[in-house]
């Protein structure tokens, strides 16, 4: 963490990634790098993502905040979650995930976003 008070806005990202069905916003702040996922409803890592990534699938560990919207989670072990709206997840490498319903997913990942659909 760096010794002066910083304060930035997804409203203007350092960086933005799209990809289909989605783009993740990254802010570089206090030392580390901090993004903001936003998903449309029919987005699922495994089509849109995996393409990018070039793994069987998704290896970023997540520590997200849930903000709207609900994601389906299926790990490499076969165990699987739904976030909701207000949850916290700790994902580790190993996972593919997609949207549920029609509303979009934004999470806000401290974990895990600094290469995020990184080509």
């Amino acid at each position: 963490m760096t010794a002066t008070a910083e304060q930035k806005s997804f409203e203007t990202p350092d960086e933005t990634r799209g990809f289909d069905f989605g783009q993740v916003d990254v802010l570089s702040i206090g030392g580390s790098e901090i993004g903001r996922l936003t998903l449309q409803p029919g987005w699922r890592w495994s089509e849109h993502v995996k393409p990018i990534a070039g793994t069987e699938l998704c290896e970023a560990p997540h520590f997200q905040y849930h903000v709207q919207g609900t994601l389906h989670v299926l790990m490499a072990d076969g165990s699987e979650l739904d976030a909701h709206p207000g949850d916290v997840t700790a994902l580790p490498h190993g996972h593919d995930a997609w949207v549920v319903g029609d509303e979009p997913v934004v999470v806000v990942d401290w974990w895990g976003a600094s290469n995020y659909a990184k080509a």
